[in-house]
């Protein structure tokens, strides 16, 4: 009885409060037939919304909205009933917004904010980036990209710059045709309970993307993402807005082709003071990774108490089933469609910030694959500390191991070597404490209780 009470208070809490103005887009002539364009209809729900100083607008259950671009604004929570959906347009014409400023050779805006506070997106229904519908054909290991000239117009799902106070909660976002949620210079951000479930061949498919954005709370999430599930990041397109810190990610389940929890590698800024906690990683191509590959710096990072199981893919995928990677090394040189936004103004050749105080605690790992740390000079990572490693080294597929990836960096992109429990390249300071390494049907170089690598 007790938890049938519960239950209906929760139902009640999340209705909207006796007497709040609801603002309906199908009253502002939107079709939800899935068919019709409703982005005309509901941009005026949003902007009646919040020029009366804001409330909900209400997208009504057994409705499938689609929609082109979206400005979302100040005051407005987006709530989304059961069995509600809002669809990205497959047009690939109507997405002329650059999702980063000048540079549009990594996608374009479809639902996004500027300069806003106290947005919320919030329900039970399901935002649907239609990501198929912007890729080419279907390959083995992911989908062809579409040739691109001067910009990509693939929309990434949610472009969320300079907001203050936002809540993400609830819902469930869905097949992201680029990045998915992505925060731009954020402050006091709160994303709880939400199912991202972004295809997993889809390549830039990123979950949820932290970039220049302080006090951000990430928890009880479910995560499939072709590339990071979550990464925290500096890009240089949005230098203004400072720093990455004070971060915490707790209680989330997570699976990617890429790296499941990553920072980097865009970092020309600093990232510091970040805790990842109580997490359960399955069947990614990478685990925990720390890939800083420009002039940033990383500094007091803890994972503590995660559950993780990697596997090898395709070199499509950056990562060699590495369960835990520390790195910093210089970006390879204009290697990339956007390469003049990799570097600072002006220069061709980047260079790597240092990366240190960074902890595992109670990491218990099964992988094809040993742990990697390394930079490109000796004290450029330093003081990394590993206590209570259990590392269980198991082959699963047919890619050959032994392998550990740099991407991307300048020089050779590959380390080959036999599977250690922990290989260090060049590193200081890196202390082990309690590793524990049981390895089946993999060439290892050490014993059952552990080995560690040191070059």
């Amino acid at each position: 009885m007790r938890k049938v009470l519960i239950s209906l208070l929760m139902f009640f809490i999340m209705l909207p409060a006796a007497g709040q103005v609801v603002y309906d887009p199908l009253q502002y002539g939107a079709k939800g037939d899935g068919k019709a364009d409703d982005a005309t209809a509901i941009q005026r729900a949003i902007d009646d919304c919040t020029s009366h100083g804001g409330s909900i607008v209400l997208f009504r259950a057994g409705h499938t909205y689609m929609s082109g671009p979206v400005r979302l604004k100040s005051n407005v929570n987006l709530h989304l009933e059961s069995t509600a959906v809002l669809l990205a347009n497959p047009d690939e014409s109507i997405y002329h917004l650059s999702a980063f400023g000048a540079n549009k050779g990594e996608g374009m805006m479809w639902l996004w904010a500027d300069d806003a506070e106290n947005i919320a997106l919030t329900g039970q229904g399901t935002i649907d980036g239609n990501g198929i519908a912007f890729m080419g054909k279907e390959l083995d290991d992911s989908y062809e990209l579409k040739p691109v000239t001067t910009f990509d117009p693939r929309p990434h799902v949610l472009t969320l710059t300079g907001v203050r106070h936002l809540v993400v909660r609830d819902i469930t976002i869905r097949d992201g045709a680029y990045w998915t949620l992505h925060l731009v210079g954020c402050d006091g951000a709160v994303i709880d309970g939400i199912n991202l479930l972004n295809n997993l061949k889809i390549r830039n498919g990123d979950g949820i993307d932290i970039d220049h954005s302080r006090h951000v709370r990430i928890a009880n999430c479910h995560i499939t993402s072709g590339d990071d599930c979550i990464c925290l990041k500096n890009r240089r397109e949005t230098a203004r807005y400072g720093s990455c810190h004070d971060i915490v990610v707790t209680n989330c389940v997570m699976t990617s082709r890429s790296c499941a929890i990553k920072i980097g590698s865009e970092n020309m800024d600093s990232i510091y003071n970040v805790l990842f906690d109580n997490c359960i990683i399955s069947a990614s191509n990478r685990g925990l990774g720390i890939q800083n590959r420009d002039e940033g710096t990383v500094t007091d990072v803890v994972f503590s108490n995660i559950l993780l199981d990697c596997r090898l893919w395709s070199d499509v995928w950056w990562g060699k089933a590495e369960p835990i990677y520390v790195t910093s090394y210089p970006r390879a040189n204009g290697n990339h469609k956007d390469a003049n936004w990799r570097f600072p103004p002006g220069q061709v050749e980047g260079r790597c910030g240092q990366v240190e105080r960074i902890f595992f605690n109670q990491i218990t790992a099964t992988s094809e694959n040993g742990c990697f740390i390394g930079g490109d000079t000796p004290d450029k990572v330093r003081d990394i500390h590993l206590n209570q490693v259990s590392l269980r080294l198991r082959k699963t597929t047919d890619y050959p191991g032994g392998v550990y990836d740099k991407r991307p960096c300048r020089g050779e992109g590959f380390v080959e070597g036999k599977v250690y429990g922990v290989f260090v390249e060049q590193a200081t300071g890196v202390t082990v404490s309690g590793l524990h390494v049981t390895h089946e049907g993999i060439d290892y170089g050490g014993d059952t209780h552990g080995a560690v690598d040191i070059q």
